[in-house]
C-alpha cells in the first residue's frame, strides 16, 4: 500500500524529475536562464483559438540556428490549427518545421497527407488530432479518425480525451476511451498523446485523468487544447510530472507565446510544447545567444 506524499517529498520528486528532464533534453545554455515573469491577466487561449489574431509573422531566415536553439527546437510541436488555415499555410509550416528541426508538424487530420507530402525523409514527425477540440465524440469515432490520420501518414495523434465524462465520475469510460484510441494507433506504430484540458477539470480530476492516460498506455499526457477556459499552466505541468513519473511524456500546449513561457514549462517538468508562434519563441532563443 503506497502513502500519500507529503508537500516536502512532491516539491523534492518534482524537483529531481526537473533537473533530470531538463539535463537530458534541453538546451544548455538555456538552462541558467531565468524565465521573465508571466504578465498579470496575460491570456492563456493558444493561437488556434478563433478569438485570438494569431502569431505574430517571423521571417525563419532571420533566425540564427545554434546547437542550443535547435536543441529548443527538437522539443516544440509547430502548430496550426486554426480552421480557416490554408494550404498555402500548412505547406510554409511544414517548409518552416524542416528549416528548424521542429519535433513535429501538428495540423487537423485534412491535411496529414499533404503534411505527410512535404516532411517525406525528414526527422519531423506529422501529428494530428482526434476528437478535436472538445472530446465529446464517441470513441468509434475518434479511433475511426486516428487510424484513417495514421494510414494518412501521422506518426503521433493528439486526442482530446472525454472531459463530460470525465466531469461525470465515469473514470472507466474515460480510460477505455483512451486505450480505444492506443490500440488503433500502437497497432500502426504511431503514439498518442492525450488532452486531459485542465481549465474544465479541479486538482483531484487532473490527477486522477494523468494517471488513467498512463494506465490506458498512452505515450504522453497533454495539458490542453488552446480552446478550452485556459491554457498550460506551470502549476499543472509540475502536478502532471508528479502524477505519472519520469519517463512519461508530458505536453504543454496553450498560450506558448514567448521563449519565457517555454522556459516556464519545460522548467516545470514538460518535454514537449505545442505552440503556434514557434518561430517567434526560435528568435527570442537566438537573440540570446548572441
Amino acid at each position: 500500500m503506497t502513502h500519500a506524499l507529503t508537500r516536502k517529498e512532491l516539491e523534492d520528486l518534482v524537483g529531481t524529475i526537473t533537473e533530470e528532464v531538463m539535463r537530458q533534453v534541453k538546451p544548455t545554455s538555456l538552462l541558467g536562464m531565468r524565465p521573465a515573469a508571466k504578465p498579470a491577466g496575460k491570456d492563456e487561449m493558444c493561437e488556434g483559438c478563433p478569438h485570438n489574431p494569431g502569431p505574430a509573422v517571423v521571417d525563419p531566415r532571420t533566425i540564427r540556428l545554434t546547437a542550443d536553439v535547435r536543441a529548443l527546437a527538437a522539443v516544440i510541436d509547430h502548430t496550426l490549427l486554426r480552421p480557416e488555415a490554408t494550404q498555402n499555410q500548412i505547406e510554409r509550416l511544414c517548409d518552416e518545421a524542416l528549416g528548424m528541426g521542429f519535433a513535429a508538424v501538428c495540423v487537423n487530420p485534412f491535411w496529414v497527407p499533404v503534411v505527410a507530402a512535404k516532411l517525406r525523409g525528414s526527422r519531423v514527425l506529422v501529428a494530428t488530432v482526434a476528437g478535436f477540440p472538445f472530446g465529446c465524440t464517441s470513441t468509434v469515432a475518434k479511433r475511426a479518425e486516428a487510424e484513417a490520420a495514421v494510414l494518412a501518414g501521422a506518426h503521433e495523434v493528439d486526442m482530446v480525451m472525454n472531459i463530460g465524462a470525465m466531469k461525470s465520475g465515469d473514470a472507466a469510460r474515460v480510460e477505455s476511451d483512451i486505450r480505444g484510441v492506443v490500440e488503433v494507433c500502437h497497432a500502426r506504430g504511431a503514439i498518442v498523446k492525450v488532452i486531459i484540458e485542465n481549465g474544465y477539470l479541479a486538482g483531484e480530476e487532473k490527477v486522477l485523468a494523468s494517471r488513467m492516460v498512463k494506465s490506458a498506455g498512452a505515450e504522453f499526457v497533454k495539458t490542453s487544447t488552446g480552446y478550452g477556459p485556459s491554457g498550460a499552466t506551470e502549476a499543472d505541468v509540475r502536478l502532471m510530472r508528479a502524477t505519472v513519473g519520469p519517463t512519461m511524456g508530458v505536453k504543454a500546449a496553450g498560450g506558448i507565446r514567448t521563449l519565457g513561457d517555454a522556459l516556464r514549462m519545460l522548467q516545470a517538468g514538460a518535454t514537449r510544447l505545442g505552440a503556434s508562434s514557434s518561430l517567434g519563441i526560435l528568435a527570442e532563443a537566438a537573440a540570446l545567444m548572441n
